[in-house]
């Protein structure tokens, strides 16, 4: 029986330092204002799944927690009502999950905004008039300002898996890179998440990074997404 190596190294806090800019230099640098001020400001993330949101408002909100107060939810939790610290930052992720009372409740949130004098940072699936939301919420969404998170090019996504793999000090070659771009899934979350695992195996059998490790690797994990997506 093989025993498994532990792996103890913890992974990175998300921070706006450690994301994959690409061509998101202006939200990046929007979103870093965001986190110090202190005054009304309204800002709106959106993009499929894997794209970073969920990476950069946890980013956003560790780093303003230091700054101003924070209340930071997710969309299936929220009720009507929505707390909202005057000179805070409210940060909401996947907006498109609102439910009704929710939504009345968000919409409150935007008209309480300017005169409490606290920001919003948001997330969605989709631009605001894409958003299956009340239209009057949908109209208020689209008066922030907006940003389309924007993909990475394969040659970033490369340059992404070759540091993640220098910073876990493994022997990764260019030509399993190339590999997992070609056949692996398109998102960079689901392609570090291959890379971890081929990492973990190669400590657990003491043996560099080959092909057949990383096909092996990237099967065992579509088996296991397979697997999740089958109803109970």
């Amino acid at each position: 029986m093989n025993q498994l190596a532990l792996d103890l190294r913890p992974k990175p806090a998300p921070s706006l330092d450690n994301f994959v800019v690409g061509a998101n230099d202006e939200l990046m640098a929007r979103l870093r204002a965001l986190a110090q001020a202190r005054c009304f400001d309204a800002i709106y993330l959106w993009g499929p799944p894997g794209s970073g949101r969920t990476h950069l408002l946890a980013a956003v909100a560790r780093l303003a927690d230091r700054q101003r107060p924070l209340v930071h939810l997710q969309a299936i939790d929220i009720d009507s009502d929505i707390a909202a610290p005057p000179g805070g930052l409210v940060v909401i992720e996947d907006v498109d999950q609102l439910a009704d009372a929710a939504q009345i409740g968000l919409f409150r949130l935007f008209n309480a905004a300017r005169v409490i004098g606290f920001a919003l940072l948001l997330s969605g699936n989709a631009p605001p008039t894409e958003l299956r939301l009340r239209e009057d919420l949908r109209t208020r969404i689209g008066q922030s300002l907006i940003f389309e998170v924007k993909p990475l090019t394969d040659e970033e996504k490369s340059a992404a898996l070759r540091r993640h793999a220098l910073l876990r000090g493994m022997r990764f070659a260019d030509d399993l890179v190339a590999y997992l771009l070609r056949h692996g899934r398109r998102d960079l979350p689901s392609l570090l998440a291959v890379l971890d695992g081929v990492d973990r195996a190669t400590l657990e059998r003491k043996r560099h990074a080959t092909l057949p490790l990383l096909r092996e690797v990237m099967q065992r994990q579509q088996e296991k997404l397979t697997d999740e997506s089958r109803p109970v």
